[in-house]
This record gives structure tokens, C-alpha cells and sequence, in this order.
């Protein structure tokens, strides 16, 4: 499909630069009225992870996904569930492992090739109540789930599945892991590190002798954290494995349904790789919105209680690619 033409009209001038159009959103934003109900769903290997639902009896659902360290009520997902709901969907924002409050029973955590849990909740989502539409919204991280979800399922998918969206989405881990290491980007890894150390310090008080936590004080960028506890806690053979099995990127060719991947050109989370501009040129069914503006996870609307990110999302789905 051509490369679409962003209508985003950017964010309040304020914002001027990525960074704040990343940050402010993020520590600013309150997004009200958001009636889940929690359901725990025990996964095949025993784990578990836990789903909020908005369910008002429609025939059509919308799942979400949230980002690295996030969780469903992180205020993307949250203005995305109440956007969705107010149009006509169940909602069900799932919570990877590790990430709703309570750490998971099992030595591996999530990451973003982790397709299986996903598979799992959607699964469970068509066993509960027969939807005649299922779409998949994912953020950041999220979204590479979701596209590589896709991709790995290709023409397999369960046909209620008509559309995926990934925003801000990472979908070449190896290209972008260094720019966390940039002096500009400090703010974040520091912050994803500080969450992730945390649970991984867990991990290894539950599995003694799983992880040499003495390896930290090697860690001197972001693919050396990769290395030393990403891949093994999560059975990936090394930091290059990771990267490669669970880059989007590398699955989405084959994508069988409409799928809108929406980055901004200024996230600073994200190398151009991470839009591949030739393969949406050629596929039919991978759309590709870049706009100029919008940061990572931002995409605000001036006095808009909804980001453009959101409504873009609804508008694609309510279009299922028709756009």
C-alpha cells in the first residue's frame, strides 16, 4: 500500500521537541471513568497473567497491549479502552507477566517477541463469548507483539481477526537498542533499567543460581542488559538472538489483514529501521503513517481528551484498513 499521508496537525506548541512530546504526556495525563473488571488467566505452562475487561455485551472487541514496563493502566491504554468503548467494543487491556502488581510464578518474564501469552489471552477472549470482530491495538512494545503476532499467524489467524495497529512500535529490536545508550536518552534508560533490575534481582532470589547477578556491573550499554539477562531469562540464546526472533520487522511480510503501524519521525526511541518503508510500499495490507511529530507514545491533540494515536487507531478499525 502507498505510505499514508499523516493528518496529525502535531502537538501543543509547547512541545517542541520529541522529548516533551514524549515526556509531558506521560507524567501529565489523567484519563478517567475506566470501569475494568479484573479476571486472572492461568496459562498453559501454569503462569499466569491478568486481563481487565470493559464488558458492555458487543459484537466486537478490541485487545490492547501495553509497552516495556507498562501495564493496563498506563493512560494510553486506558484513553484507547474508554475511546473504543464509548464506540461500540468490549475492551480487554491484559497485563503482561510480571507486570499487573504481582510477580509471575515462572523463571522467564515477558518481552517483545513474546507472541505465545498473546495468543493465549485472545484464545481465552473467543472461548468467553463468540465476537464476530476482533481487532489488536498495541503500543511501543505492544505493538511489536502484535505485528509479529500477526505475522507469525499470517493466513492462520482466527477469522474474527480483522485488524492489528501497533503505535510507536520498535519493530527492529537491534537497530533500535543503542539509541537508549545516547546521552540524550538517559532519562529512559534509566528508568527501564531501574524497573528491570528490580525484577530481575526477583527472579534470581526465586531460581538460585538461574542468573549471575554479578554481571551487572558489566553492563555498559543497553545490549550488554540484553545479554546477560534479557535473552537467558527468557530462553533466547544470546542478545543477537533476542533481537532478530523477536523483531516484527522480520515476520510482517507475511500479515494477512489490515495493519496501520503509526511512528513518528521524531520518536527518539526508534531508528528509521523500525518503519519499513519498502515493505508497506509493495504489501497489501501493511500501512505505514509517519508523522513528523508525536514522540514516543505521545501524538497529543492540544485540548483533545483523546491523542491522535487513539483516534487514529479507532478510525482504522472502524475502516479496517479502508483508509
Amino acid at each position: 500500500m502507498p505510505l499514508i499521508h499523516s493528518p496529525y496537525p502535531g502537538p501543543p506548541a509547547y512541545q517542541y521537541n520529541g522529548h516533551l512530546q514524549t515526556i509531558i504526556p506521560s507524567l501529565t495525563r489523567k484519563v478517567s471513568g475506566i470501569p475494568y473488571e479484573r479476571e486472572r488467566l492461568t496459562l498453559t505452562d501454569g503462569d499466569f497473567v491478568d486481563l481487565d475487561w470493559i464488558k458492555a455485551g458487543q459484537s466486537r472487541l478490541v485487545v490492547l497491549t501495553h509497552g516495556l514496563e507498562g501495564d493496563s493502566n498506563r493512560q494510553y491504554i486506558r484513553g484507547t479502552a474508554k475511546l473504543f468503548a464509548q464506540h461500540n467494543y468490549d475492551v480487554l487491556a491484559w497485563n503482561c507477566r510480571s507486570c499487573s502488581g504481582e510477580m509471575n510464578q515462572a523463571f522467564r518474564l515477558y518481552n517483545h517477541g513474546e507472541i505465545g501469552d498473546l495468543g493465549e489471552v485472545i484464545e481465552h477472549a473467543l472461548l468467553i463469548k463468540r465476537y464476530q470482530e476482533v481487532v489488536l491495538v498495541g503500543y511501543s512494545m505492544g505493538g511489536n507483539i502484535t505485528l509479529k503476532y500477526l505475522g507469525v499467524h499470517g493466513n492462520r489467524l482466527p477469522d474474527v481477526i480483522k485488524a492489528g495497529i501497533a503505535i510507536s512500535a520498535p519493530t527492529d529490536l537491534g537497530a533500535s537498542a543503542g539509541l537508549l545508550d545516547l546521552p540524550s536518552n538517559r532519562f529512559y534508560r534509566n528508568r527501564f533499567m531501574k524497573k528491570l533490575l528490580v525484577k530481575i534481582a526477583r527472579k534470581a532470589q526465586m531460581f538460585p543460581g538461574r542468573l549471575d547477578m554479578s554481571k551487572i556491573r558489566q553492563v555498559k550499554q543497553w545490549k550488554d542488559f540484553d545479554e546477560f539477562f534479557s535473552a537467558p531469562v527468557n530462553n533466547y540464546r544470546d542478545a543477537d538472538d533476542f533481537y532478530t526472533q523477536a523483531s516484527a520487522v522480520n515476520f510482517m511480510s507475511a500479515i494477512a489483514v489490515p495493519v496501520l503501524l503509526l511512528n513518528a519521525q521524531n520518536d527518539p526511541l526508534l531508528s528509521p529501521e523500525c518503519s519499513p518503508e519498502e515493505l508497506a510500499k509493495s504489501h497489501p495490507y501493511v500501512f505505514l503513517e509517519t508523522p513528523r511529530t508525536g514522540g514516543h507514545v505521545g501524538f497529543q491533540l492540544g485540548r483533545d481528551p483523546h491523542t491522535y494515536a487513539e483516534r487514529r487507531a479507532l478510525w482504522f478499525a472502524q475502516g479496517l484498513g479502508n483508509t
